[in-house]
């Protein structure tokens, strides 16, 4: 038994200009506050709506991928066409990436076209985020997905489907500054409280309230939280 990935939730002021600007610069439908999975192994991505102000940098981020025409610039001034401005998060002037924040100030890289980590993945290459080997061994064996990355502490899991990494760079984990803006919708394959207790002897623990009333809040590892759904049925 394992759990399907649903969707990525993110936080926002204004779900669906948020949901509007992202859907522009993946080139994907946008359906109110939703841009569905492109296809099998993509990520779906909602915007929820949230009043509590952003402190601090998130713990994680999208990686865009720039195998496009124009490459690498052309997604650049796509993003900053649509509301996104520079980020200076320390990156550095030797830096092959392009470090961005969305409108609502919300980090997100534009990795260098010819990128051989995040080839075949799409135009989103990775959730990238903090965590160690622990949490994306517990990722790697809730999804069923294989660790395509397993390299001191950092790690990466990835669908069979293809699709977007997950990746986490290991120790140390950045301080939470309260609940996390972006945080991974799961879908129980068979009973939700068998599937709660599978997570939970994985690692996770029981956390909170869900976004949606029939879901269970979770947190993984190193503490950042997911909601399990039930399936249907």
């Amino acid at each position: 038994m394992t759990a399907h990935l649903q969707a990525l939730s993110i936080d926002a002021a204004d779900p669906e200009r948020l949901a509007a600007f992202w859907g522009a610069v993946l080139e994907r439908e946008v359906r109110g506050d939703l841009l569905p999975a492109a296809g099998p192994g993509d990520l779906a991505i909602r915007f929820r709506r949230s009043t509590k102000p952003r402190r601090g940098l998130d713990r994680t981020h999208l990686d865009l991928t720039s195998d496009v025409p124009g490459g690498q610039a052309h997604v650049v001034e796509l993003a900053l066409s649509l509301g996104a401005t520079y980020l200076d998060v320390g990156q550095g002037d030797d830096a092959t990436h392009v470090v961005l924040a969305d409108p609502e100030g919300g980090e997100l890289c534009v990795v260098e076209e010819g990128n051989r980590f995040l080839a075949g993945t799409g135009r989103v290459g990775a959730l990238s985020g903090d965590g160690r080997r622990v949490t994306g061994v517990f990722w790697s064996e809730a999804l069923g997905w294989p660790l395509v990355w397993d390299e001191d502490d950092e790690t990466a899991v990835q669908s069979l489907h293809g699709g977007p990494k997950i990746t986490w760079g290991g120790a140390p984990v950045a301080p939470k500054h309260g609940r996390n803006r972006l945080r991974l919708d799961l879908v129980a394959d068979g009973p939700l409280e068998e599937e709660v207790e599978r997570l939970v002897g994985l690692g996770a623990t029981r956390a909170g309230v869900a976004d949606d009333p029939e879901g269970v809040a979770l947190t993984d590892p190193d503490d950042n939280e997911l909601q399990l759904l039930p399936g249907p049925g």
